[in-house]
């Protein structure tokens, strides 16, 4: 009979975060702003021609090492940061080797080292869930072979120095150390500039959050040239699809939309903050499109009455230190107004 590797068939299966369309979806972090205008004409211009043929990843790994200011050879296009995340641990990570990373953090580290057959070594933040450096410095071994540290960090929205990050970079110089910047545009500090000092640093970025392209899938993976090459050297040759990379050339050109979203994002959080002072709730200064809140009565329950009020909130209590806690993307200005009243009406209902 025949059956998958056991590491395989032992896995829990990662199902989809979507459990429903049915409102506001501010549960999973996507831009309720849309995309740019002008991806969105370059989208409805497409040919048939353009869409018959096999997509040059190349020609978009070449706009944006531009953009980024560093080499085309640096630059990796993946579908969405999650193929960038399986290229690099199988990359990496053979069976025996240590992923190490801090909870609560992005759930598909632990999932993807486990697949490997890596040990998995998890460190828990503190009661601030900020990432614990000192911890994850002490820990570095010689089988330390990933480190992946998410920064801005999901769900926390917390987001680590530069210093500290290259701390950690360089203690554990064999290893490959993934900083994930899949929310850089609402934080603005990025490790990109440091990729010429340091060989085993990856940066990672994506086009679904600030720029509203959640539904094309398209990540960047960058690192040191010859680092880069060796993914290369299995990656899959057409995994970016044609009418992502038609749209990278506008995406990046309309920066002011970028910027304007990310204003307007910006604010969305002071006034989530401002509630949460208001309603004497814990939450977390957040360096992202999202606030994750920490509900007195129970998160599942918050999130169903907010459900009910039309609106989709995220339950993290599953990750380690989050529990009782809510994710709440932020929505347009408009959107924020009904988000507010609902968020008000469902904590006194609770407190009644």
């Amino acid at each position: 009979m025949l059956k998958p590797r056991e590491l395989i068939a032992g896995l829990n299966p990662y199902h989809s975060p979507i459990t429903s369309r049915a409102g506001l979806s501010l549960d999973l972090n996507e831009s309720m702003a849309g995309c740019s205008p002008r991806v969105l004409a370059r989208l409805r211009s497409l040919s048939a021609a353009e869409l018959s043929m096999y997509p040059q990843r190349e020609v978009g790994e070449r706009r944006i090492a531009n953009f980024l200011n560093i080499g085309p050879e640096q630059v990796l296009l993946t579908n969405g940061i999650d193929e960038a995340l399986s290229l690099l641990f199988t990359s990496y990570l053979a069976a025996g080797d240590e992923l190490l990373f801090a909870d609560p953090t992005f759930v598909m580290y632990p999932m993807l080292g486990k697949a490997l057959g890596a040990q998995v070594v998890r460190l828990q933040s503190g009661e601030d869930l900020a990432l614990p450096v000192a911890d994850l410095l002490a820990r570095v071994s010689p089988r330390t072979r990933v480190i992946a540290i998410a920064n801005p960090n999901n769900p926390t929205g917390l987001a680590a120095s530069r210093s500290d990050l290259l701390r950690i970079a360089e203690a554990a110089p064999d290893a490959a150390v993934l900083i994930d910047e899949a929310y850089f545009e609402f934080c603005g500090e990025t490790l990109i500039p440091d990729l010429a000092l340091h060989p085993n640093l990856f940066v990672a970025r994506t086009f679904s959050k600030a720029y509203g392209l959640a539904g094309l899938r398209l990540g960047v993976l960058t690192g040191a040239a010859e680092q880069i090459g060796y993914l290369r050297r299995f990656g899959l040759p057409f995994n970016v699809n044609a009418a992502a990379l038609a749209c990278v050339e506008e995406a990046l050109a309309d920066q002011a939309f970028v910027r304007d979203h990310v204003a307007q994002v910006k604010e969305g959080r002071k006034r989530l903050a401002q509630l949460f002072n208001e309603l004497g709730l814990h939450f977390w200064p957040s360096q992202t499109n999202f606030v994750l809140v920490r509900i007195r009565a129970s998160a599942r329950a918050f999130e169903e009455s907010m459900q009910r009020r039309g609106v989709l909130v995220r339950d993290c209590s599953a990750s380690p230190g989050c529990e009782g806690c809510v994710r709440i993307t932020v929505g347009t200005p408009r959107q924020m107004d009904g988000v507010l009243q609902a968020i008000r009406e469902v904590i006194a209902e609770a407190r009644r």
